[in-house]
């Protein structure tokens, strides 16, 4: 169908059943009015970026094709966190059943309460980044700078490619 509109959306899980909540996420994401998935990135395992005393996380990258505005998708991110149970209450960087992140739509630079693109975490962060890559070899991030520059800077560690998943 093709909306128009780029954006790409990072998926995490490390609670109750972590692979079957990214799967789900990714149909609901397809299900969405206005809202085509073209493309996903193969499952990743990655250490927890908050306390360690949790278990890993399982992490894939969602490029879209959307006719949704920016805080539109954002709203319809969080609706589906909701039904798979997520609770913002928490730490931060805790143990989750479902965070969706909406890291770049478009070109667009964004700075609005509760909705900052790129999203501010996507260059540091290996479990996104590479996936990202993956599905986006040729992107160039909104302040110019390809998207494998920035992963021929961040170090692999902690993050395995899950094949059979």
């Amino acid at each position: 169908m093709g909306y128009g509109n780029p954006a790409y959306v990072g998926l995490g899980s490390n609670l109750d059943d972590p692979v079957g909540h990214v799967h789900r996420a990714l149909a609901e994401l397809q299900a969405v009015e206005g809202c085509e998935v073209t493309a996903t990135s193969p499952l990743f395992r990655s250490a927890p970026m908050g306390p360690p005393d949790q278990g890993w996380y399982v992490n894939a990258v969602a490029a879209l094709e959307v006719a949704l505005g920016p805080r539109a998708l954002l709203d319809r991110l969080q609706a589906i966190e909701q039904v798979h149970g997520r609770n913002r209450s928490g730490q931060r960087w805790g143990p989750r059943t479902l965070d969706l992140d909406l890291l770049l739509y478009g070109d667009r630079v964004i700075d609005e309460a509760g909705l900052q693109i790129p999203h501010p975490g996507l260059t540091k962060r290996n479990f996104v980044v590479y996936p990202l890559l993956l599905v986006a070899p040729e992107l160039v991030l909104p302040n110019g700078r390809p998207l494998s520059e920035v992963a021929s800077a961040l170090d692999h560690k902690g993050l395995e490619r899950m094949d059979n998943e």
